[in-house]
């Protein structure tokens, strides 16, 4: 016996963390630029460093939390051989974001932590890693739409 109102809840879930995943990254990489770019050089690091430290914290919780809310509503729709192909590309590139995101913050955003005074060619590379990890996320949210049974 399913309850359609937990699945719904779990379907929810999955659809907000993925908004934060992709939107917050298109954020963080993007919109924000423009911003910072306004302030004084030592002010501009240190606002862009909360910036993506923020955003890479509620990443620890989300990538997670997504992956298995999408693990658990391909499961209840009967596994991954009922799904159609897109749905499994999307699963696909659901893990090739997370392995970008773990690049990216065990690589240069660690040394950008740890740097007494980073170099913008530190900044230039997790923005680089953000920018992909978007641009992958777009491309599953097409999959997604393909997927469905409308």
């Amino acid at each position: 016996m399913s309850n359609p109102f937990l699945w719904s809840v779990i379907l929810a879930l999955h659809l907000l963390c993925m908004a934060y995943w992709i939107g917050g990254g298109l954020y963080a990489a993007i919109v924000s630029r423009s911003t910072v770019a306004l302030l004084e050089p030592a002010q501009r690091q240190n606002v862009q460093i909360q910036l993506i430290a923020r955003y890479f914290r509620a990443l620890l919780h989300i990538v997670p939390t997504a992956l298995v809310t999408g693990w658990l509503l391909v499961l209840h729709m009967g596994g991954f051989g009922a799904m159609s192909l897109p749905i499994n590309i999307m699963q696909g590139l659901a893990l090739i974001m997370a392995l970008i995101f773990l690049s990216a913050y065990f690589g240069p955003f660690q040394s950008l932590r740890r740097a007494i005074r980073p170099q913008p060619a530190l900044f230039a590379k997790v923005r680089l890693r953000v920018i992909l990890m978007v641009a992958v996320g777009v491309l599953t949210v097409f999959c997604a739409a393909m997927g469905g049974d409308f």
